[in-house]
């Protein structure tokens, strides 16, 4: 059976405890663009803003960063970022990708300080540096010539 074509547009997440980055984007370019942040809390995500964000970008499949330790083991995170991996993908019967976000902290923080030195970002935008990473995490993945397969039924 021949092997599917990567998504096209993809909305993707950057899994928090208090907050989820979110971005948009689309192979055509290659780029992605940094959505607003959604709160997640005790109750959980604010699953009506993942769903207006859905209707809104409508996508083709999501992707969801997976928080690996440098040396590529599980860490606690590793076992939500799966969690809310799955949820998604059962709320919303998108294909669900995992993409390894290792080292992409470091390339959202350089982005948010440039930002900031060229006036675009104040000190109170600091829940946007989620979303620039989500923003990272798109883009490694559109940029990947071998995208990871998509994970139904996302193991938890």
């Amino acid at each position: 059976m021949p092997e599917a074509a990567p998504p096209q547009r993809v909305l993707g997440f950057d899994f928090g405890t208090r907050r989820i980055g979110m971005a948009f984007g689309q192979r055509i370019t290659g780029t992605a663009t940094a959505l607003p942040v959604v709160a997640h809390g005790a109750a959980g995500p604010d699953w009506p803003r993942i769903e207006q964000a859905l209707r809104e970008w409508r996508p083709e499949a999501l992707v969801v960063g997976l928080p690996l330790a440098l040396d590529g083991g599980e860490q606690a995170t590793t076992t939500l970022a799966r969690r809310f991996a799955h949820a998604l993908g059962e709320r919303c019967g998108l294909p669900v990708h995992l993409q390894d976000e290792r080292m992409t902290s470091i390339e959202a923080d350089r982005r948010f300080a440039a930002m900031r030195a060229a006036g675009q970002r104040r000190r109170h935008d600091a829940a946007q540096l989620d979303s620039i990473a989500a923003q990272v995490i798109v883009e490694n993945f559109l940029a990947s010539p071998f995208p990871p397969p998509a994970t139904p039924g996302v193991a938890p």
